[in-house]
């Protein structure tokens, strides 16, 4: 309907169709509550079960990267101590000369600076993937040089001893940390659907109190617009302020509330742009 369409339509032509309009929602209303309402039991345990599904995630991640830091921490301790004890067997004799192959490559002292990186370092899951790797080779690799030469230096056992230990944190650290991703990348989905989910039952909680805020309305607006009808759309007692006070006042050359506000805007543009 357009606008002077709308200005002919006579007050009580509008007011029985918002009464009509107010016995078909008190008819139509409890229907729409009883379907939102069965919508909502669906989707409220079906929210709990993905809130603890993604919790359950959550606790696994937080137990693998634990697990994964403490045996980082306990290496960062280690490769110190190795290579201190190194550098005493070298002055001592004790130690077998070094391969001058590792010697150049000068494995303890990269793993140390790709550990200080991982540590202190804010990497993405790929960068710090990258240092897992080069990390792990070379572990793999001074774990031959110790190998090669354990059965030809008993005084080496103390060292020995260390390294290895050494190497094993590393590992369990590597595999805390595959456990670690791939239950991020289990959480990630479920978080998308859980808040997903929660979404829907929000919007149906709302749409559930909107319908019972106007059902609880109906009687008291059936009443209002019977009433209406039935002795006018003036001023007729408390609660019924006449409804024709803004027409009456255009109907006299007055202007309208929507011409008013314009006019207010207007100047304060106006205002705004004299105080630039």
């Amino acid at each position: 309907m357009d606008t002077e369409a709308l200005l002919r339509v006579e007050p009580s032509e509008l007011a029985a169709k918002l009464l009509e309009r107010r016995i078909f929602l008190k008819e139509s209303l409890p229907g729409v509550i009883r379907n939102l309402e069965a919508e909502e039991d669906s989707l409220s345990p079906k929210v709990e079960r993905m809130k603890k599904s993604f919790e359950d995630s959550n606790r696994k991640v937080a137990k693998f990267k634990e697990e994964r830091d403490v045996c980082q921490k306990s290496t960062g301790v280690l490769i110190p101590e190795v290579k201190e004890i190194r550098e005493s067997l070298i002055k001592s004799g004790g130690m077998i000369s070094l391969d001058p192959k590792w010697k150049k490559k000068k494995l303890l002292e990269q793993i140390e600076e790709i550990e200080n990186k991982i540590q202190t370092l804010a990497l993405d899951h790929k960068s710090e993937g990258k240092l897992l790797d080069k990390r792990r080779a070379l572990i793999s690799e001074n774990d031959k040089w110790v190998r090669d030469r354990k059965d030809s230096n008993p005084e080496m056992s103390v060292y020995l001893e260390k390294n290895r230990k050494m190497s094993e944190l590393f590992k369990k650290a590597d595999k805390s940390h595959t456990k670690m991703i791939e239950a991020v990348s289990k959480a990630q989905p479920l978080y998308q659907r859980l808040t997903e989910t929660s979404g829907e039952l929000m919007e149906v909680k709302s749409q559930l109190d909107r319908a019972k805020e106007l059902l609880s309305q109906s009687d008291k607006a059936i009443a209002h617009w019977e009433k209406r009808l039935e002795s006018g759309f003036g001023e007729i007692g408390l609660g019924f302020r006449d409804l024709l006070k803004a027409k009456k006042a255009v109907d006299g050359g007055g202007r309208s509330s929507f011409a008013k506000k314009s006019r207010k805007a207007s100047k304060k543009e106006k205002s705004a742009g004299e105080e630039k």
